[in-house]
């Protein structure tokens, strides 16, 4: 018995699925990475599953990945968007707060000659006694017009505006400096 109905071009081409935005990896990628922070994906399930996400052609296929996590709904994300926006206030408040509270380190004229050490040592031209500071923990100098300071192998390390330093950084005035604990603000004079 034959069959006589048309046949349609759909019945041997058919149609692509969307592609997926970025926006919906985007979400996708954040569930996987939230579900793993939470404990709800081992470590191989996590990375396996990005992997998928990453290669993911149809919202189909990423919803088959993030669809054994919770999702946030609408709701939960103005609420948490909210109290991260808060957070993220108070923690800057803090830090203004804290930096006009920090001691000054006003650094010598340009007509140092050689360098300034820093450190516990008697020696040192910039004495620092306390526990997390190394005998000769660091040296500043002025070159080229600008400020340098430079580890000398410390333990406790030092950083500049929260960045460890390692071999040299510039640092000019305002800059938060740390050897060790002890934090300083640069004041040039």
């Amino acid at each position: 018995m034959a069959d006589n109905r048309p046949v349609t071009t759909s019945q041997f081409h058919p149609q692509p699925a969307p592609r997926v935005t970025d926006a919906q990896r985007d979400r996708a990628l954040k569930v996987l990475r939230d579900g793993a922070a939470e404990g709800r994906l081992s470590h191989e399930t996590f990375i396996r599953r990005m992997e998928l996400a990453l290669a993911a052609r149809s919202a189909a296929q990423l919803s088959e990945l993030t669809a054994d996590l919770p999702q946030e709904g609408a709701l939960s994300r103005v609420v948490f968007g909210s109290v991260r926006a808060v957070s993220g206030f108070t923690v800057k408040m803090r830090r203004a707060w804290q930096a006009e509270r920090l001691p000054k380190l006003l650094l010598p004229g340009p007509d140092l000659r050689g360098a300034l050490r820093i450190g516990r040592d008697q020696g040192n031209g910039l004495r620092l006694s306390h526990d997390t500071v190394s005998r000769c923990h660091a040296e500043l100098s002025f070159e080229d017009g600008v400020w340098v300071l430079r580890d000398l192998g410390s333990t406790n390390g030092t950083s500049v505006n929260g960045q460890r330093v390692t071999g040299a950084a510039v640092v000019r005035d305002g800059d938060h400096v740390s050897f060790g604990s002890m934090v300083f603000r640069v004041a040039v004079s």
